[in-house]
């Protein structure tokens, strides 16, 4: 097998050949037949290229090529964004009276369709703890068909053990579906430890230039197959310039994830010693409680931190409005950093009882890009620095404000 490098840049090349060094953009909503059978076969055929866009689009075979070997999987397909890639897969793979598995810590849109959307379709759903293999086990049933895992969690970054979930499943003949959007397919392939199908918000690190919203699926092609079923009726079509820049950027992941594996272990590293925070987490770390799984399932830990503060979400704030070059955003996996405080961005997608049980108030969710490291750790320092300074300050003045 090539490397990533060399994946990434030729992987597509077979998939609808062209003298043109730099792929064209299929700027097309629909493609005609020379002939009657040539339209019907163009009606049916799954992931097509060249029937009508919402079908497929040479575009979007170009990044499914990519992303199925960089996988290990069979094929792969494209879609609007990661949300829709999950979506679309569970609504082909469970129906009403089946059963679903999740975690407790993952990304709040996967929350939100565990806990709000599939009930109301009359799909149950159990979410468990899943730094504890056994909890999986515990919350099987008859009427269980799929397990959702995200591993690293989000925004909490804890470890899903990967072999010991797929295990379970196939011995219960249950689908097993991983988020590998923080860890990528350079730190982890999913399918290399059982898993089934695995989905990527591409928006993030896949693409790595925050401007496309995309997701992506990858496994069997049989499965894929269904879920494309699904795709043409939800209709959640990725456009072909956006599947041409997520192919771009495509090019140069294997350049950028270096990168965003040493900045966010030397931000941890460094903030994880800093008296104003009371925990970092992030795999990495040594001190980090599933430290040995990571290192047994990822090659790289990624760039993205979850930072606890002493002083709550006052200095949490605080820290993030002094930081210099991460900006407040609610993304991640670009080669700029980002920062954001997860409770908040989740307040449309969560109830406050759901945000209570899923993050804590007080946690920053800091995504190091590619700048220099360096700079980025005297920037998190400083800003950590002056959010324990500005918090002191309310304090003190409260303080003061009392005794008078």
């Amino acid at each position: 097998m090539p490397g990533n490098s060399t994946i990434t840049v030729h992987a597509d090349r077979a998939v609808h050949p062209s003298g043109a060094v730099a792929p064209p953009i299929y700027q097309t909503a629909a493609f005609s037949a020379e002939d009657a059978e040539t339209f019907a076969r163009g009606a049916v055929e799954p992931r097509g290229t060249d029937f009508y866009t919402r079908f497929g689009n040479p575009n979007h075979a170009q990044v499914a090529a990519v992303v199925a070997e960089l996988e290990n999987t069979e094929a792969a397909m494209v879609t609007a964004s990661g949300m829709a890639a999950l979506t679309t897969a569970v609504l082909a793979l469970v129906s009403a009276g089946d059963h679903v598995i999740g975690q407790r810590s993952t990304y709040g849109g996967t929350a939100s369709v565990l806990l709000n959307l599939l009930p109301r379709l009359g799909v149950e759903t159990t979410l468990v703890d899943q730094t504890d293999p056994e909890a999986f086990a515990r919350a099987l049933t008859p009427r269980t068909r799929l397990i959702l895992v995200e591993t690293p969690s989000n925004p909490l970054l804890q470890i899903t053990d990967l072999r010991a979930v797929a295990e379970l499943a196939r011995a219960h003949d249950v689908l097993t579906m991983a988020d590998n959007t923080f860890a990528t397919p350079l730190n982890q392939r999913p399918v290399d430890f059982g898993i089934d199908l695995v989905w990527h918000s591409a928006t993030k690190y896949l693409n790595g230039h925050s401007d496309v919203s995309a997701g992506v699926l990858a496994g069997p092609a049989q499965l894929l197959d269904r879920i494309w079923d699904v795709g043409l009726l939800t209709g959640a079509t990725l456009g072909p310039i956006d599947a041409w820049l997520l192919l771009r950027g495509m090019r140069t992941l294997p350049l950028r994830m270096p990168r965003h594996n040493a900045n966010g272990l030397a931000l941890a590293e460094a903030l994880n010693a800093h008296p104003a925070v009371t925990k970092v987490h992030y795999p990495g770390l040594a001190s980090h409680p599933q430290h040995r799984l990571a290192v047994d399932q990822l090659s790289g830990f990624g760039g993205v931190l979850g930072i606890e503060f002493a002083g709550g979400f006052e200095m949490a704030d605080a820290f993030l409005g002094h930081l210099r070059y991460p900006r407040r955003s609610a993304s991640l996996g670009g080669v700029e950093s980002l920062a954001v405080h997860p409770a908040s961005m989740w307040r449309g997608m969560l109830s406050e009882e759901q945000l209570a049980e899923s993050v804590p108030l007080g946690l920053v969710r800091l995504a190091a890009g590619t700048e220099d490291t360096a700079d980025l750790v005297a920037d998190a320092v400083a800003a950590a620095d002056a959010a324990a300074d500005a918090v002191a300050d309310v304090v003190r003045a409260g303080a003061e404000a009392s005794a008078a």
